[in-house]
């Protein structure tokens, strides 16, 4: 039984349909890459997946680890072991970037943590992505840059180790050395096998060194093709031009 599985989901915004009965299903431990043009669907997908209120499901069901999620609210989902890092991360003052993410996680497993292990696992996850440990205390994404947004978006997967992660455009706007850091976490995620990825982008350079299992090209709210990792470099040589001719 695959861990997420699409069927038929049509999905529209302010009534006009984006999306356009998609179909797929990913395993547990795989990384699924979505590719496309500006302007394809890819984030709206990633929305719908995780509930968010501004886009709405017209047919179609989403099935996560046998449950039907569909009706379900963003924070269930959560709950669920589902997560998203998002393309432009919002500022949240008032609340430090640590007890942000301590208190997701015990909503996550309604279980109390332990301060000096949490701590301990917080250090050696900012140390991986060469974060420096001060943003720990700073108020979450408050004057922080877009490669330390992104950081900390990765922070929150490293120490959340859900089930299923969507990883929305976590390379856009970041320079090489960044990306390159950025990239070193996903892997990290991807080390234990367990955790599930779908890694929405239109670039491929977050992409070099992840094993990717899967590839979808997503051109005007429909999947038009799928393959496995060698589709990525194909679309890195050849662009998207022949999809948007058809």
């Amino acid at each position: 039984m695959a861990l997420l599985d699409i069927k038929n989901l049509s999905v529209s915004v302010d009534e006009t349909e984006i999306l356009k009965n998609i179909n797929l299903s990913i395993g547990k431990g795989e990384t699924h890459v979505l590719m496309g043009p500006n302007g394809a669907g890819k984030s709206t997908l990633g929305n719908a997946l995780m509930g968010n209120p501004q886009y709405e499901i017209t047919s179609g069901n989403i099935y996560f680890n046998g449950l039907d999620l569909k009706d379900e609210s963003t924070d269930k989902r959560a709950k669920a072991g589902m997560f998203m890092s998002f393309q432009n991360p919002l500022e949240i003052p008032g609340i430090s970037l640590s007890s942000f993410i301590r208190n997701a996680i015990i909503q996550q497993t309604g279980e109390k943590l332990k301060f000096t292990e949490y701590r301990k696992n917080l250090s050696n996850n900012m140390a991986l992505l060469s974060f420096d440990e001060s943003y720990k205390e700073r108020d979450l994404n408050v004057g922080f840059s877009g490669g330390e947004k992104k950081k900390a978006e990765i922070l929150q997967l490293l120490m959340l180790k859900p089930k299923f992660a969507i990883l929305d455009e976590t390379d856009s706007g970041l320079d090489v050395d960044a990306v390159r850091t950025v990239s070193e976490g996903v892997r990290e995620f991807q080390k234990s096998g367990e955790g599930a990825l779908l890694i929405i982008t239109h670039s491929t350079r977050i992409l070099e060194s992840l094993h990717v299992d899967r590839t979808h090209i997503l051109v005007k709210g429909q999947i038009v093709e799928s393959g496995d990792g060698s589709l990525v470099d194909k679309i890195n040589k050849e662009g998207f031009e022949r999809y948007l001719a058809e």
